[in-house]
């Protein structure tokens, strides 16, 4: 058994689920996120608790239960809090700018990187620091590791993009040769 399909999600206070068939439908206020669940897998909803089983015991239903479990928990924090990312950047001269939607990022090439933001997430500039806000995890992750993918953190002065909770381990540079 999955350990992590084992656990029991807990409905958020305020958060309606629909279940109809194998699509799960979550709602907060204006917010709304829908998950298609496999139907080797198996939801019990009771007192603001779902506990998620699978049917079978082959390996595609082994493999989905943890699974279904984490992306179904995803979707009830994502309509009622949202999650954040937020990236920090340092090196000389290095700027971000957010216009129109799209992220300008000026990183040491000899060019600019501008990427657009997808829909869905909120995208706020402030100093040295980069936050991307969204409802879905996957995408507010993805479009971090786009950004930090433009300028990766280097280990000998640690110039570029890291995620704020990320620790780099710095490695001394060469020294003169001692005689």
């Amino acid at each position: 058994m999955s350990k992590i399909g084992q656990r029991p999600i807990k409905i958020e206070e305020g958060v309606t689920l629909t279940v109809s068939g194998t699509k799960v439908i979550a709602t907060y206020k204006d917010n709304t996120l829908e998950l298609q669940i496999p139907e080797k897998i198996k939801l019990k909803i009771e007192d603001n608790v779902i506990n998620i089983e699978r049917i079978g015991n082959d390996k595609e239903a082994r493999s989905w239960h943890g699974l279904f479990a984490r992306l179904l928990n995803n979707i009830i924090i994502g309509v009622k809090t949202g999650f954040v990312k937020n990236l920090d950047f340092t090196g000389t001269g290095y700027r971000a700018a957010l216009n129109n939607n799209v992220l300008n990022l000026s990183m040491g090439y000899s060019h600019e990187i501008n990427l657009p933001v997808p829909e869905g997430l909120t995208v706020k500039v402030v100093k040295n620091s980069i936050e991307i806000a969204g409802i879905k995890k996957d995408e507010v992750g993805q479009f971090a590791a786009i950004i930090r993918s433009v300028r990766p953190p280097e280990v000998y002065k640690g110039k570029g993009i890291k995620y704020r909770e990320e620790f780099i381990k710095r490695k001394a540079g060469k020294t003169a040769s001692s005689k």
